[in-house]
């Protein structure tokens, strides 16, 4: 469902979906809150491309920019750290469509343009679009409080409108922090189940004060859309939506659908990528189970900014920056004093992100079945080539060896926030970190920087950073994720 998730038990190699996700999301709103997104976050990380703007960026030639692409795109796939499939298009030019790595390794089958994917919480635009059009109808208002379309709902959401859901400004707290989530999310449930998950939890904060990205309130947008319309969400999407534009190899993923040429999951393992578990698709739903292809994603996004979906006004409503750089499913932010519209998604295996420049109708689009953060920095970098910068290739992260006995000093839990804690341990690989209620995430160690001690993940842009003391003892870790950093003390 966000950013990035993690996978399920680690000794079965299931392990991504949850650790990720829980961690992803939480620190997604940290780096959103301050500003930072998809497009700046690759200047801040040590393993990101260092970009440069040329004198003359205009005078790059088109062929050259569409080699370039095709070499940053391989330069992520590099030992399958990204399979899957890109595309990048400026006006009515293709510069890049292509594919990479294995859609179904047990069966040699490639990656390519058609392979359809599952792209997580990029589901949350298509959501939002669904409401701004059922406010076009009559049929509701954005600044209606969401008790008058769930009255049965707590006394405690009194204040909380429609639009602080489709902004994350709710307060609401994220049912993937529930610790039965973890194995609740394995089997069918009702959306009215889901909402048992996190209905009785007092608020985070009152609505409307503040930022944080909670996938609650985009299965609360799916309720309101089945209530105000007496359809059922994945009828509502087709109907509006995808029919209309065309895109007839996209859809809802359910867990009994056959699927012509889908791609399977994958996560990084110790010895190189493996299959991983999938949690129901009743669970992601209207906030995170679509599935689609760059070829459909990009018709998406041409129609969407072409005029063929929504209302000039309730485009401008959906794309206006509110707190944390969001509007209404998408991040929005400047870059290059251009408008950047983008989002990513995560889901078991899958990981996605799309880019939109409105001023120069640029898209760039990357799908991919193997769980970690290529495609997000991919697309940073995509984007950068095709308005003519330069890029350095991407460089992969090495662990190098630690004795058992000096990981003993990291152990512990640490207190990151009222919502996260990390319970860390040491293995035969290096640490195990467990965040809340999730799934066990391996981190290998990468040696002292600036004198202190790092550990990374492969399934993720995450570093543990230790701060010892003098005496060299360790009460203090910094999590790194995405460009964002969040202290934690050990209790």
């Amino acid at each position: 469902m966000n950013s990035s998730k993690s996978r399920a038990c680690l000794k079965r190699q299931d392990t991504y979906l949850l650790a990720a996700i829980c961690v992803v999301c939480y620190a997604t709103t940290l780096a959103q809150t301050s500003g930072i997104t998809a497009s700046t976050i690759h200047k801040e990380t040590p393993c990101s491309l260092r970009v440069s703007t040329p004198s003359q960026a205009d005078s790059v030639e088109p062929n050259s920019t569409k080699q370039r692409l095709d070499e940053v795109a391989r330069s992520f796939a590099k030992d399958d750290a990204f399979m899957g499939a890109v595309r990048v298009a400026k006006g009515s030019d293709i510069l890049l469509d292509q594919g990479y790595g294995k859609a179904v390794m047990e069966w040699n089958i490639p990656d390519s343009p058609d392979v359809k994917f599952r792209i997580g919480s990029m589901t949350k635009q298509f959501t939002a679009v669904l409401v701004l059009l059922e406010q076009e109808d009559g049929k509701l208002s954005v600044d209606d409080p969401i008790r008058k379309y769930l009255p049965d709902s707590p006394a405690t959401w009194d204040k909380i409108t429609v639009a602080d859901l489709l902004h994350h400004t709710s307060g609401v707290p994220n049912f993937i922090f529930d610790k039965r989530f973890f194995e609740w999310r394995m089997v069918f449930h009702t959306p009215a189940e889901e909402m048992e998950l996190f209905k009785d939890k007092p608020l985070n904060f009152l609505p409307g004060t503040q930022w944080e990205y909670s996938n609650s309130n985009y299965a609360l947008l799916g309720i309101i859309l089945e209530k105000v319309t007496g359809q059922r969400y994945v009828d509502l999407l087709q109907e509006r939506i995808l029919v209309p534009l065309g895109m007839k190899d996209s859809g809802l993923d359910d867990d009994d659908l056959i699927l012509p040429e889908r791609a399977e999951g994958y996560q990084p393992g110790s010895k190189g990528i493996v299959p991983v578990r999938s949690q129901s698709m009743s669970v992601g739903w209207s906030t995170g189970s679509m599935y689609s292809t760059t070829g459909d994603l990009l018709r998406w996004e041409r129609g969407l900014f072409g005029g063929k979906v929504l209302s000039a006004s309730s485009l401008k409503q959906m794309t206006t920056a509110t707190k944390g750089n969001y509007g209404c499913g998408v991040f929005v932010s400047r870059k290059d004093d251009m408008e950047v519209v983008e989002h990513g998604g995560s889901i078991e295996g899958f990981n996605s992100y799309m880019i939109y420049v409105p001023a120069r109708n640029i898209a760039v689009i990357a799908l991919s079945n193997v769980s970690g953060d290529a495609p997000d920095k991919m697309a940073a970098k995509l984007l950068d080539v095709t308005l003519g910068k330069t890029v350095t290739l991407a460089k992969q992260r090495v662990a190098v060896p630690i004795a058992k006995g000096e990981l003993s000093k990291f152990v512990g839990d640490y207190q990151v926030s009222a919502q996260l804690s990390l319970n860390i341990t040491a293995s035969d690989e290096g640490l195990v970190v467990l965040a809340t209620g999730q799934p066990p995430l391996q981190f290998s160690y990468e040696g002292e920087i600036n004198g202190h001690p790092q550990f990374f993940t492969r399934a993720m842009d995450a570093q543990i950073e230790f701060i010892p003391t003098a005496t060299d003892h360790v009460s203090t870790l910094i999590l790194h994720l995405s460009g964002a950093a969040m202290t934690g003390k050990k209790q």
